[in-house]
């Protein structure tokens, strides 16, 4: 059984998601090229990586159905993503993607059954561990955009953008 529904999830995502298209809004087009430091994403880089996350892991656990993901099926889902990511190259192309597949995602995600959040996904070793649930999967989706939403907080920061998050406390 699962601590709790798909529509929990659903609704938790938009949350997060909501909250990812407001910095997109928030940052200048200017500063989407904007690196924080060697070797990390751009902004536009960085928000076309979080759009493209639930891209593939609606096609692992939609589309395809796995059970069982080896390293070239991570690969070739990883290939797909950067590719999708590859075709956004503006701030608008960014935030209607953000918008679109966002949607879409949380709107499949509320077809899921507690059947389905609780079925098993299998890995080949080394990876530890071994398996994980299809809702542990699916709510890391999540949790990967809150990570890079943070990381987006220090740039706005960085540019002397104040975060709406921080806005609304303040206001």
């Amino acid at each position: 059984m699962t601590y709790y529904s798909s529509a929990d999830l659903a609704r938790g995502f938009r949350t997060v998601r909501k909250n990812t298209v407001q910095i997109a809004r928030d940052i200048p087009e200017a500063h989407y090229a904007t690196r924080p430091a060697e070797g990390t994403r751009t902004v536009l880089e960085t928000l076309a990586h979080v759009a493209s996350q639930s891209v593939w892991q609606q096609a692992l656990h939609g589309r395809d159905r796995k059970t069982f993901v080896s390293f070239e099926d991570f690969g070739g889902y990883l290939q797909e993503a950067g590719t999708f990511a590859g075709t956004l190259t503006s701030k608008a192309a960014v935030i209607d993607a953000l918008e679109e597949q966002g949607a879409a995602f949380a709107g499949w995600l509320e077809t899921l059954t507690e059947a389905d959040l609780a079925a098993t996904v299998k890995f080949p070793p080394p990876l530890d561990p071994p398996q994980k649930s299809r809702f542990e999967m699916l709510l890391g989706v999540k949790e990967h955009e809150m990570h890079h939403r943070g990381q987006l907080m220090v740039v706005q920061r960085q540019l002397g953008v104040v975060p709406h998050l921080t806005r609304a406390r303040q206001g």
